[in-house]
């Protein structure tokens, strides 16, 4: 009847990609997120099928993204992003001590040693009902301070430090006040993804750290560069042109290496700040709440990485400017050079024009006397006959007539010689 997009089906599940089941309290989970690029692909999905073989289970297809199956005891969830893969494991159990015992204790050692990629994100979450003090709360989290709120309209509390404790890794807790299974899975995968974008997010803070001196380097040596310019003492354009383009390499090789990062931790803060405006977070008194913490720690690293990305932007700008300010003024000089280089081939061409003429009158004046010459022997030969002439008065008179008819026929040439010129 219709003819179907090929990716409708696809598209259209894409917004059911990464479900996170149901819960109840009490749950414990594990969350694991390693740094994994594209290059990786085949072996993050060669080794989830291990583990998959390992319990029984089918393994995710090729082109999947999200896995979610029950194993013995825990539930196992395996994300797949462009740049990281995330592992859940959750297991629903009572427990005293809520980060005693984790959950990642059921997982094969030899597996997770050998998951590839770097270890970016490790955090315990433990949910429960029971009402701790105050007391027992500071020290499950080693007396740290704290930052916490009432969430979901109050439907839960949380607590945690954002450190890493002795087994190296964070801490989340959560008081369930009467969460519905799914707003208690949703409230579990909220919270891991705060924790996983803050760190994807944050992986651009030390290049831009590092960054910060190189960019300072060439914003000063363009300053020179252009207080050299802006000056009238004589400088050497070449060298000039040389050293701009040296650090317009530069700067649009740093931007090269900077500009993904840094638009990869752009996309990350804004999807951290949904997810935490999707807590509805209200004050426990005397404490920061989550959004807080985050505007006062993190906000500061996305606005320093944003600085360096507009630094690199307005110098790339700057140093196109200037290129484009000494290209100007080399066209201005070649100008005034092939102006000055044109009144001089005008002076050349006048000096030869006369010098052309007076040659012209020279040679009028040889030819005349050669032809007159001529015509003396003539008139000689012809008195020599027997003829009435005086070859002497002959030869005189013949002198306005012969350089009348040589100048009048040189004239003649020169006009023809002209009249081709044009033609051609």
């Amino acid at each position: 009847m219709f003819v179907e997009h090929p990716q409708r089906v696809a598209l259209h599940n894409e917004i059911h990609a990464r479900p996170f089941g149901g819960v109840e309290s009490p749950v414990r989970c594990t969350c694991l997120a390693f740094q994994a690029g594209e290059d990786l692909d085949g072996e993050v999905r060669q080794h989830f099928r291990g583990f998959c073989e390992r319990y029984t289970l089918t393994p995710p297809a090729d082109d999947q993204k999200y896995f979610e199956a029950s194993c013995d005891g825990f539930t196992v969830i395996w994300e797949r992003h462009a740049e990281f893969t995330v592992y859940v494991f959750k297991r629903q159990a009572a427990f005293d001590q809520p980060f005693d015992d984790p959950v990642l204790n059921l997982i094969p050692r030899d597996w997770l040693e050998s998951t590839p990629g770097q270890l970016l994100v490790g955090l315990h979450i433990a949910m429960d009902r029971q009402d701790r003090s105050s007391d027992d709360i500071a020290r499950l989290f080693d007396y740290n301070g704290l930052t916490g709120s009432r969430v979901l309209g109050r439907g839960a509390l949380i607590w945690t430090d954002f450190r890493l404790h002795g087994d190296g890794f964070g801490r989340i807790l959560i008081r369930d006040n009467g969460l519905e299974r799914l707003q208690a899975g949703r409230l579990i995968q909220r919270l891991q993804e705060i924790e996983v974008y803050r760190m994807m997010a944050l992986l651009a803070f030390p290049l831009a750290h590092c960054a910060t001196p190189k960019v300072s380097e060439i914003d000063s040596r363009l300053s020179l560069i252009t207080a050299e310019m802006a000056s009238k003492t004589h400088t050497n354009d070449e060298e000039t042109l040389q050293k701009l383009t040296d650090l317009a390499a530069q700067t649009e090789e740093m931007a090269a290496s900077l500009n993904y990062r840094f638009g990869a931790a752009r996309a990350y803060y804004r999807i951290l700040q949904a997810r935490l405006g999707e807590l509805r977070e209200e004050r426990i008194e005397g404490m920061q709440t989550l959004n807080e913490f985050m505007e006062r720690r993190l906000a500061p690293a996305m606005r320093t990485c944003q600085n360096i990305g507009d630094r690199l932007e307005v110098l790339s700008k700057r140093v196109a400017r200037a290129n484009n300010l000494l290209r100007t003024r080399v066209d201005i000089l070649l100008e005034a050079q092939n102006r000055d280089l044109l009144a001089s081939m005008d002076r050349r061409v006048k000096l030869q024009l006369r010098l052309q003429q007076t040659v012209e009158g020279l040679s009028v004046a040889a030819i005349t006397y050669y032809a007159v010459g001529l015509l003396g022997y003539l008139f000689k030969a012809l008195k020599g006959a027997g003829m009435p002439v005086n070859d002497t008065v002959a030869t005189g008179a013949s002198v306005p007539v012969v350089l009348a008819i040589i100048w009048f026929s040189m004239h003649r040439i020169k006009k023809a010689l002209h009249r081709d010129d044009g033609q051609g």
